[in-house]
């Protein structure tokens, strides 16, 4: 698979599936905007993309649960490369909490597992439909698995799945976008 005139945003891309998804995409010739808060591995991450593919990736220093940041993602994004084929929305958080703890907790998990997905999806879009681009917003097997203490990271990757059924069914009239369970 040739990805070689493809854009592609990948959120939480400094380690774990997002940084998996980024060497991946690399390997397949891409041009990556690798999206994440932790800077220093973010970079290490970059330059082994580098390394694949002979191409320097933009590194976005960024934090999706902050709205700002998400209008500089798609704006950076947009004007390195001037268009967007797809979106791995993958950033996420994740701290065991239960109904009993902290309300502090569940807003920091909902504002990046939720909102700040929302968010930049939104942002994304008008891009993505110009390409027929596809959106990939990686979950969680606890958003179908009762895990205690995992009772606000639960709900929060179960309104992705959510989020991610209804954009499918709300977009797919604009383009290629699909639900993939």
């Amino acid at each position: 698979m040739d990805f070689s005139n493809k854009v592609i945003i990948i959120t939480g891309a400094s380690s774990g599936i997002g940084a998996s998804c980024a060497l991946h995409f690399a390997a397949l010739r891409a041009k990556l905007s690798l999206v994440a808060r932790n800077v220093d591995k973010l970079r290490n991450v970059a330059e082994e993309c580098e390394k694949i593919s002979g191409t320097k990736p933009l590194t976005i220093a960024a934090d999706i649960s902050v709205e700002e940041d998400n209008a500089r993602i798609i704006q950076e994004t947009a004007e390195r490369y001037g268009t967007l084929d797809v979106l791995v929305n993958n950033a996420g958080i994740l701290t065991l909490a239960g109904c009993l703890d902290n309300i502090k907790i569940f807003d920091q998990m909902v504002a990046t597992n939720v909102r700040g997905t929302y968010l930049l999806t939104q942002k994304a879009i008008p891009y993505l439909i110009e390409t027929k681009g596809n959106i990939i917003n990686v979950s969680s097997v606890a958003s179908q698995s009762v895990i205690s203490p995992m009772t606000a990271y639960s709900m929060t990757k179960a309104a992705l799945d959510m989020f991610t059924k209804c954009a499918a069914l709300e977009l797919a009239p604009k383009g290629s976008f699909q639900s993939k369970n």
